[in-house]
Formats: structure tokens, sequence, C-alpha cells
């Protein structure tokens, strides 16, 4: 069976039903009708893939010339359509101008069952054919947009990342919708790429959504794609998102920016897993893995009536909380040195470290901005220094964000620079393992066993 359908245009109802009845064998679906008058509202609702189309429809008419005229218009609405015309009077001449206006090919009337199969089965692979290539070109063309993004990967030492890390390696090769949460700068696109490259659909496309800047009047176009004349400047097809994230990923990023009539489109998409394309009539299924990320609180939100609970149970299937970059102090200098070395080679510098003052300011900061304003910072730092070194006055921090986070000599190795700042945590809170604990981002079991590691 062949995962096409067929529509057969002819005035003729015998040559419909033997049509009928002989290719519903082999094709998904058989449309048939007897004038091509209709076809504007058959396209509209079908998704059809080859038109069987005559060339005669008035009594006595055998030149052709209405076949043409209905060639044409096909094509005027989608170029792609795969069109085979079909007449009962062998003109050779007719053939070559209607191949020349764009028809895939010509059969004659009564056709031979054998041969009718063989040109419709061939012209479905080469609308299949059609269908990928144009699929490629619009993802290529909206996909230029974000050819600067590079994702980083996960970085980080500290416990709430190593349980994250230990969840994705759950979750990853599962098709279970995922809910990101976080403050701004965490790093939820980021997690949101592991997922993605973690997962059965790694091979196919991550396509990134921030609703956030998205024009509420844009939503549907955006995401769902449009028809050709669905509004002014509708001047082609053009699929949307979901329909490019096929097979693959989509992450929908501000989930909680959404307004109560656009979150219920989006919960009708998620449940049914179609889309309808604005100015189409016609269903499209989906197939992708869906993630949303927000930092805003979803459950108080739904408690106001701001955000959908069937919504939120839609999209929560797993629920992954991000920690703020002060809550992950042994992951601070580790994640400036990767950017520092990212950073050094985009701008063409020698510069290979950050000197002890600078590192301990790093330690000192409450990083309000998380990891997003550690890049930043970094690589404003690159960007200013003169040496070889990262010094305090090429980090330009604020002053007025500075807090009590661990404090130690930065002329140590990792293994070191982390042992110092147990004990500093420790010698801090006097003590007290479950404040230390939580000022170094660690479980209190996870403290415990650093404790023993460097036998403090």
């Amino acid at each position: 069976m062949i995962e096409a359908t067929v529509l057969v245009i002819d005035d003729d109802d015998d040559i419909l039903l033997s049509a009928r009845l002989f290719l519903k064998q082999h094709f998904r679906q058989v449309i048939t009708c007897k004038s091509p008058k209709e076809l504007n509202t058959l396209l509209s609702n079908h998704e059809v893939d080859i038109i069987l189309l005559d060339m005669n429809y008035q009594k006595g008419a055998s030149d052709g010339r209405e076949g043409l005229y209905w060639l044409d218009h096909i094509l005027s609405i989608d170029k792609d359509y795969v069109v085979i015309l079909m007449t009962a009077y062998g003109n050779v001449e007719l053939a070559v101008q209607a191949i020349k206006k764009g028809a895939t090919d010509f059969i004659l009337k009564p056709w031979e069952n054998e041969k009718l199969f063989a040109t419709l089965s061939s012209a479905s692979k080469l609308r299949q054919s059609n269908k990928r290539i144009k699929k490629l070109e619009k993802i290529h063309s909206s996909l230029q947009k974000d050819i600067n993004r590079q994702f980083e990967s996960i970085i980080g030492h500290s416990e709430p990342i190593k349980q994250l890390q230990h969840t994705l390696i759950k979750v990853a090769p599962t098709d279970a919708n995922v809910l990101i949460l976080g403050n701004n700068g965490t790093g939820k696109q980021v997690f949101a790429y592991e997922l993605h490259k973690l997962s059965q659909r790694k091979n196919q496309i991550f396509m990134h959504v921030d609703l956030g800047s998205l024009n509420e009047n844009l939503f549907e176009s955006e995401l769902f794609g449009y028809a050709k004349g669905a509004f002014t400047d509708a001047k082609e097809d053009k699929p949307g998102r979901f329909e490019m994230a096929e097979g693959g990923t989509i992450f929908l990023d501000e989930i909680g920016n959404l307004s109560l009539p656009l979150q219920a489109k989006l919960l009708s998409v998620i449940q049914n897993r179609t889309i309808n394309r604005l100015g189409e009539s016609k269903e499209r299924k989906i197939n992708i893995r869906l993630i949303t990320a927000t930092n805003m609180p979803l459950n108080e939100m739904v408690a106001k009536g701001t955000f959908r609970q069937d919504l939120l149970f839609r999209i929560n299937t797993v629920e992954l909380f991000l920690p703020a970059l002060a809550e992950r102090g042994v992951d601070i200098l580790l994640l400036a040195n990767h950017f520092l070395q990212s950073f050094s080679v985009k701008y063409h510098k020698r510069i290979t470290a950050f000197d002890e003052k600078a590192q301990t300011m790093m330690l000192n900061y409450h990083w309000p901005g998380n990891v997003r304003e550690l890049q930043h910072v970094v690589e404003r730092a690159v960007i200013m220094s003169d040496g070889h070194q990262i010094d305090p006055n090429d980090l330009q921090l604020s002053p007025q964000k500075f807090g009590s986070t661990i404090v130690v000599q930065s002329n140590l190795g990792l293994e070191e620079m982390e042992k110092a700042m147990v004990q500093k945590a420790i010698e801090k809170h006097k003590g007290n393992i479950s404040r230390a604990a939580a000022e170094l981002g660690l479980t209190r079991a996870a403290l415990y066993r650093r404790i023993e590691k460097f036998n403090i």
C-alpha cells in the first residue's frame, strides 16, 4: 500500500468508478470528482499527492485546452503538485505542451492497469521527494536566523548538577514531555539541547522557539504555518515550527508568557498531535518530542487562573528545576575557565587564566544573572584585557552584588580548590553541615563524602 492520496478528475462516471476500484487497492486514499471546478475545495480539505486530470470536459471537445487551463490553475496553487493528464485522444503535440507547462506525465484512455499503477507509483515517489526538498529548504531558511547560535554542554561538579545529569540520563531516551524551570540565565536551553542529544531523536532537528519574543498575532502562523492566501502577505505555503521539527524535538521557551487563548490553541495541538495551517481546514499529523521552559511560577499562575492547569499537566510529565549559579559554588571557576578558553580563541587572545584576586572576586559575587551573566562578564573581560591574565579591573563587576560566598586561594588545582572551599564553608558555619552544604550547593550526604575524601 502506497502512502499517498490520489485525486481523479473526470466527467465520465465509468472512468471514475474504474479508477477508484483499481487504485484503492494500491493507494492510501482515492478521491474522485466530476468537475475541476471543485478543485479549490478538495485541495483545501485534503492533502493530495497526485492529481489525475482529464483533458476535456465539454461535449465534443478534443483539443485539451480545458486540461491545460486547469493544469495552470493547479500549479498556481502549489507548483510542487504532481499532475498527470489523461485523454482519449492521442496527440503528441498536446502531450509535449502539457509537459512543458509542468505536468509530470501523460496517459491515454482506456489505460492498462499495470501501466497506470507504474505511472502513479513513480509520481508518488516524485511527490515525496519534492516534499522532502521543500521541507528542507524551509528548515534551512528558518534556521539561518540562528546560524550563530552555539550550544554549550552541561558543565559542573556540584551536587545539584550531578543530580540533574542523572535525571537526564533516565528521561532523555523517552518521549516524555519535559518542563524545565529556573531563573533567567540558569541554562534552560542548554539542558533542553542535552535532552535532545541523549534522545532517540538526536539525528533529527532541534527546533528552538522563543515564545517570549513572539508577537501574539504571529503565534499561529509561526508555530502552525499558513497556506498561500491565508492573509495579505502569504505569497506561498509555509510550514510552521511544529512541522519543521517533524521527527525531532521542539523546545518552547518562555511558555509562561502565553495568554490564555494561545494556551488553549497550544493545548489542542499537544493533545491531538495535529496542526492546522492558517487558511486550511485539513489536519496534519506531527511527530515531535516536546520540551518547554519558563522562569515563571506556573503553579501559582494556575491558582490565580492565568495559566491552564490542563496545559501544565500536559507539559510537565517530567519537571527539572535548575539551581541558581550562587547555589553551585564549586562550579563558578569551572565555568569561568571554560568560557575563558572559548572566548580567548574567538577573539584571538593569549589569555591563560584569572589572577588570584579575580578568582576571589568571582567567588564572592552573587551572580544575579546566573551562568549567562558569568558568560557575558568573561567575554567582556577577554575583550578588555591587555595581559595574559584576567584581573579584577577586567571583570568590571558591580560592587553592590557581592556577598558572603566562600573565598579561597586561587593559585590551587581544581581538587585542592574544592577541598579549600569545603574547609572554609565548615569553618564559616562553625561545623553546621547543613548550612555549609547549602552554601556550597551540595546535599549533606555529598558534603560528608567530600569531608571523608579530603580527610577534613
